[in-house]
């Protein structure tokens, strides 16, 4: 089944586009030291608001001399970090209590489903700031709020799909022979409701940087002189009209990244479900199309010499 699903990935070239990015955005990251030409917080004074195409700077500098290829590279760090470990705060929350609400019900799935009916009264962002103005801002701080305030729908998914597989002859067998319910739940369960959870938390983790930019654009996520892109939008709106590189170029990090994983997760939805997919090879489906159509076309001809046999077998 992964075999089919990563060949049927591979082939929806959108998905395998958005895929590669997503890898040489991790590639970039953890080579950061390597491929960034300056220390990102490293200051030229002759060099303020460079264009790009200066000599030794590839995308320009900004209005302290800092190199802004440099930031961009480290900038991915933190957008990375960020989207990953509040989209696994939220995971971990959210297969949890929607377990417990799955296969259990009764008055554990009531609590449970009412509190998060309850948190999804508040508009997520709106609370993420209100969290966030009392707290002190940090990288930190911004990976945790995301993740406590993003479980939500990871756990009704979970509840869905547990609610659905527990009454299944496997569960059931498991069940007769002895089996506890968390071992029923982490053994039989929850690897079989994984695929809807992994194409959400893919799209969680796009989610988690665009709220993490949002919020260093407003000056309530990471603090400086650490380089953001959400930070390095702040500086350029400043200078929209003499430096527009400035908000150029973090802004096109920020589409590319989101689309990226955007798209990888709507392949991922795609080649998981077994409803929208077929699992055969390519030869093989050919094969049987040509097998089926001569099959017909036998069918025909015996049809029809049927139809012709009586007449011939008849003696005058």
């Amino acid at each position: 089944m992964l075999k089919d699903a990563l060949r049927l990935l591979w082939r929806n070239r959108l998905a395998a586009a958005g895929g590669l990015v997503v890898l040489t955005l991790f590639a970039v990251s953890w080579l950061a030291p390597v491929l960034a030409p300056f220390d990102p917080d490293e200051v030229h004074v002759r060099a303020r608001l460079a264009p790009p195409g200066t000599a030794g700077h590839v995308l320009g500098t900004d209005s302290l001399g800092r190199d802004v290829l440099s930031r961009l590279i480290w900038g991915s760090r933190v957008s990375l970090k960020v989207g990953f470990v509040a989209v696994g705060i939220a995971t971990v929350i959210g297969l949890a209590l929607g377990a417990l609400a799955g296969y259990h019900g009764g008055l554990a799935d009531g609590i449970i489903m009412r509190f998060v009916d309850l948190m999804l009264c508040f508009p997520s962002m709106f609370l993420i700031l209100a969290v966030i103005a009392v707290l002190e801002p940090s990288i930190w701080n911004v990976m945790i709020v995301i993740g406590l305030t993003g479980w939500m729908g990871v756990a009704r998914l979970v509840r869905a799909e547990l609610m659905s597989l527990k009454n299944r002859d496997f569960a059931l067998a498991a069940r007769a022979l002895g089996a506890g319910g968390l071992r029923i739940i982490l053994v039989h369960l929850l690897p079989n409701a994984m695929g809807p959870v992994l194409v959400t938390a893919t799209l969680g983790v796009a989610g988690a940087i665009l709220t993490e930019s949002a919020l260093s654009f407003l000056g309530l996520g990471v603090q400086p002189p650490t380089p953001t892109w959400g930070a390095m939008l702040t500086l350029g709106k400043d200078y929209l009209q003499q430096a527009w590189w400035l908000s150029l170029y973090p802004g096109l990090a920020i589409l590319v990244t989101v689309l990226s994983y955007n798209l990888l997760g709507e392949g991922l939805r795609e080649a998981l479900d077994p409803h929208n997919r077929e699992t055969r090879p390519r030869w093989l489906r050919r094969k049987a199309r040509g097998r089926s159509w001569r099959l017909k076309a036998g069918r025909g001809r015996q049809r029809r010499e049927g139809a012709a046999d009586p007449g011939d077998s008849v003696e005058p």
